[in-house]
């Protein structure tokens, strides 16, 4: 479709310019000798004008276009823009007024400037529609690195992988795993995914599951529990202090749930040591570990003639 475009152009442009060369011809031919110097020096004339238009626009429209380099480059530096992200942008736009001011200035001189102006258009439609996929990674890209929904050194879970974010680039954010792999994943994928950072906040809160006995002493267990956590230098008391609850009747066990606060680099830290130390601890204070058993009742009686 393209090419098909782009030979229609051509020789719609080739028409149109034999057709004026044979106009010229026939009127220059019925003219007299001082008739054809008038037009001719009419002719100069106007070309003159029209050369000097030209380069005072291009003159002018470049200065305006390194003024807007200078705005652009200002305007990301206040934002604390990433450096690779506000070169590309400036690049571009600078890259696109330049083509925008060729034209015009090519047009003033009264060129045709049509078949120009479709190839561009056909260019870049080929292009994006061969570049569909990569489009979209770096339109998400963009938006990452100008809304930060994390930056570099923030633990994120997204797209089913979670990691510590390793380098942002245009087309794709490099995450680590707590095992030391190393996860590319796309930022269109990214843009229009849920982000959930962890690293956003400073605090984190931990959460644990912890089932008891049946006939344990509910209250005894809340007191040891919470004596535990306020005794650990890791656990915070704002936004509010450890909590402990009854979570739910489980089939063999009664279910406590318990929260505390901590600071977001210490979270893994606080929750391995404190499930360790309920493990280990928590008998010694009459609270047992239940597991799962089932309890079968016999009914001693026999029937008659037996």
């Amino acid at each position: 479709m393209l090419l098909l475009l782009l030979q229609t152009t051509s020789e719609i442009s080739k028409d149109t310019l034999a057709n004026g060369v044979r106009n010229t011809i026939d009127k220059l031919s019925s003219m007299s000798g001082g008739e054809i110097t008038d037009y001719l020096l009419q002719h100069a004339l106007n070309i003159g004008l029209k050369i000097l238009a030209a380069v005072l626009i291009y003159i002018i429209g470049f200065w305006i276009i390194k003024r807007i380099k200078k705005i652009l480059k200002k305007l990301f530096a206040f934002r604390n823009m990433d450096a690779s992200l506000s070169s590309f942008l400036q690049s571009f736009v600078s890259i696109s007024l330049i083509i925008f001011l060729i034209i015009i200035t090519v047009s003033t001189l009264g060129v045709d400037t049509s078949s120009f102006v479709a190839l561009l258009a056909g260019s870049g439609l080929a292009v994006g529609m061969a570049l569909s996929g990569t489009l979209q990674n770096f339109a998400g890209g963009i938006m990452i690195l100008l809304f930060r929904p994390f930056k570099v050194g923030d633990f994120i879970d997204a797209g089913g992988n979670a990691g510590t974010v390793k380098s942002i680039k245009i087309t794709a954010t490099e995450l680590i795993t707590p095992d030391r792999k190393v996860i590319i994943v796309p930022n269109g994928q990214l843009s229009s995914g849920t982000i959930n950072n962890y690293s956003s906040s400073d605090k984190r809160r931990c959460e644990w599951n912890i089932g008891i006995s049946y006939g344990d002493n509910y209250d005894n267990a809340e007191k040891v529990i919470k004596e535990m956590l306020g005794k650990n230098p890791m656990v915070l008391n704002d936004p509010e202090p450890p909590f402990v609850g009854l979570s739910q009747l489980g089939d063999s066990a009664v279910v406590l749930v318990v929260r505390a606060w901590v600071e977001s680099g210490n979270y893994w830290a606080l929750f391995f040591e404190m499930n360790a130390r309920f493990y280990k601890e928590l008998p010694g204070h009459g609270i047992n570990f239940p597991f799962p058993q089932m309890d079968v009742h016999l009914d001693g009686k026999k029937e008659n003639g037996n």
